[in-house]
């Protein structure tokens, strides 16, 4: 072997090394081929060579079994690592992660018993009837906002905010990997509100809980969208932790009629790995219907789905600063709602918007997607959504 591990074969005429054993059976045969051997010492030198030749086979045989045996098992480590990472792994889902969490913390002396059980019963409750427990939930936190920007003169020139929207964050069943659902739980709060989206979600009166949500998707599933990405989550999310992204939200979205678009922004468009243009399209979707010269501006537009590797978070309207930046105003399902209140008694120097605020220096990530709603869609609209999903294609900027 060499000092890498490579198999070598030595040649028993002249003691050449060789890589493998096809090349030492050429260099055998042109041996046998040009030289002449004293009378009895050909059979002998032929015998040799075909032992050494037999014995490097199966040698080299053996090393690619074994080769062939590490691969597989590596490949099998990598995909229970990728299911347990993408919740795939059937260690159950939102109910018995909350059932676990919640034991835990008595174990831990952080929860009594008592409310463990009510806690407990409160879940069940919830669960049947597919609706949100509203424990993570903040509402108010818009209309905080359009008052603090009134009364705002320091740094910021216009301000554009989504319509009402509710924040909602992870709880002990979704921590890890909830993101996903919460983002749409605060985008549909928003819609809920929405009298243009009253018919689309007519069904639907109150925050679905996220056991819900997996059973919505599953059922756009069965309408016929997205089925590559169903086959990826074998066509079921009910009962799991796995993450849902963009495709999933549109997937979602159009089923129930609401017109949305998915935009992705696949590489970088400014210095050191930023995406400028990513804030200008949110600046142009909210200031598309709403121009004027009003300092504060209240649109009616829903939130923004924002998705990256690993995380996602909801826009809830944007800043042109005096000096031009612009700035993200985002909901985080990570922040608590401890947190999140401090945004309802907002101070004078706006401290606490330090939560909401991303400037574009700290939008680094190599991509981004984002699922923006616009309006309604017609039966036919939906049923032509539906088929040109087979094959999933994105608005991609630049």
């Amino acid at each position: 072997n060499t000092a890498g591990g490579e198999q070598l074969y030595e040649c028993p005429m002249c003691s050449l090394t060789c890589t493998n054993v096809q090349i030492l059976q050429e260099h055998v045969d042109l041996h046998l081929e040009e030289q002449s051997f004293p009378e009895g010492t050909l059979v002998d030198a032929i015998f040799i060579v075909f032992e050494n030749l037999e014995l490097a086979q199966q040698l080299q045989i053996e090393e690619d079994k074994q080769q062939r045996s590490e691969e597989e098992r590596r490949e099998k480590e990598e995909f229970k690592k990728l299911q347990r990472q993408y919740g795939l792994d059937n260690c159950g889902g939102y109910k018995q992660q909350l059932v676990k969490n919640m034991e835990r913390e008595v174990d831990r002396g952080r929860m009594q018993p008592f409310e463990y059980h009510k806690r407990k019963a409160d879940m069940m409750e919830s669960l049947a009837f597919g609706v949100d427990d509203g424990k993570t939930k903040t509402s108010g936190v818009i209309e905080a906002l359009c008052k603090y920007y009134q009364n705002e003169n320091k740094d910021v020139r216009r301000v554009w905010l989504s319509a009402s929207v509710d924040h909602f964050h992870s709880s002990l069943g979704d921590k890890g990997w909830g993101c996903g659902y919460r983002n749409f739980q605060m985008l549909l709060s928003s819609l809920l509100q929405n009298s243009s989206y009253d018919d689309c979600l007519r069904g639907i009166v109150l925050t679905p809980s996220i056991p819900k949500i997996q059973s919505m998707i599953e059922d756009a599933w069965k309408e016929g969208f997205d089925p590559r990405g169903a086959s990826h989550f074998n066509n079921r999310l009910h009962g799991t932790k796995a993450w849902i992204g963009a495709c999933e939200i549109y997937s979602l979205l159009t089923s129930l009629r609401i017109k949305c678009q998915i935009v992705d922004f696949h590489k970088p468009t400014g210095p050191m790995g930023t995406h400028p243009r990513l804030l200008e399209w949110i600046l142009r979707y909210y200031s598309a219907d709403n121009e004027g010269s009003a300092k504060v501006v209240c649109t009616s537009r829903p939130p923004i789905y924002l998705q990256h590797q690993g995380h996602s978070r909801t826009v809830v309207g944007i800043e042109e600063r005096k000096n031009r930046t612009l700035c993200l105003l985002l909901f985080d399902p990570g922040c608590s709602s401890q947190e999140m209140q401090k945004l309802l008694k907002q101070s004078g120097d706006g401290t606490s918007l330090k939560l909401l605020r991303r400037l574009v220096g700290s939008l680094k990530e190599k991509q981004y997607q984002i699922v923006a709603v616009d309006g309604v869609l017609t039966l036919e609209e939906k049923a032509a959504r539906c088929r040109a999903s087979q094959v999933f294609t994105s608005e991609k900027i630049p």
